[in-house]
């Protein structure tokens, strides 16, 4: 791990945004550390997970019910969510995704579907996933640089014109990340309806499988 994907680096890059002296180490007693101990301590680095949908901290999960949960009404089965669960991503009826389920609820830290078991692809704050900042591709981490410079500026300048430059620098920076992990997907079709995997299944038969041949 370099120097600029560990905490202090982190720390060293959003002082530098906002034009402050840098710390030599996270002991320093200096306000700028205190400030960005506490966006550390109060989710920052869960804050920045949550604003998109990335790859690197991307996680899939088989989920059995919770049979000492019973919902009242409705769906019949209820899926605890896991402790490092961000922002979900997809939820399939099968591993592939190739089914999406679309009959669930998302409520008070629970799914609830009709299913026993279902798969669920989600941004995770695990420490081998989100929070691992070595796998932080370069313009996340400047993402979140700005994020944690823009929750401090205000305390460190006392000028709202930084403010509002720093929140802008972060929208920015936020519309890279997404962009190159958008381009760093691979290629996605829409799911097949229930009618359109029943008229596929039907021409097979028709032509004994043989799907190659463009003829009759």
């Amino acid at each position: 791990m370099s120097n600029s994907t560990t905490k202090l680096g982190l720390y060293n890059a959003a002082i530098l945004l906002c034009r402050d002296r840098l710390l030599s180490s996270l002991t320093d007693n200096v306000e700028p550390r205190y400030l960005l101990d506490s966006v550390w301590d109060d989710g920052g680095v869960d804050a920045c997970l949550e604003r998109g949908q990335w790859n690197f901290a991307m996680r899939t999960v088989s989920l059995d019910y919770d049979p000492s949960f019973a919902p009242g009404f409705g769906y019949r089965f209820a899926f605890g969510k896991p402790a490092d669960w961000i922002l979900t991503s997809a939820v399939g009826e099968e591993e592939y995704f190739r089914v999406p389920l679309t009959r669930y609820f998302d409520e008070a830290g629970f799914w609830y579907a009709d299913l026993q078991t279902i798969f669920v692809r989600y941004v995770s704050n695990d420490a081998a996933y989100g929070a691992n900042m070595a796998m932080w591709p370069e313009s996340f981490y400047e993402f979140v640089v700005s994020y944690f410079a823009s929750k401090i500026v205000g305390k460190t300048t006392g000028s709202d014109e930084q403010v509002e430059k720093m929140e802008k620098i972060m929208a920015k920076r936020l519309l890279i990340a997404k962009s190159r992990a958008a381009m760093a997907d691979p290629t996605r079709f829409v799911a097949q309806g229930a009618w359109s995997r029943s008229r596929q299944r039907f021409l097979n038969r028709r032509d004994g499988g043989n799907q190659g041949n463009l003829i009759g």
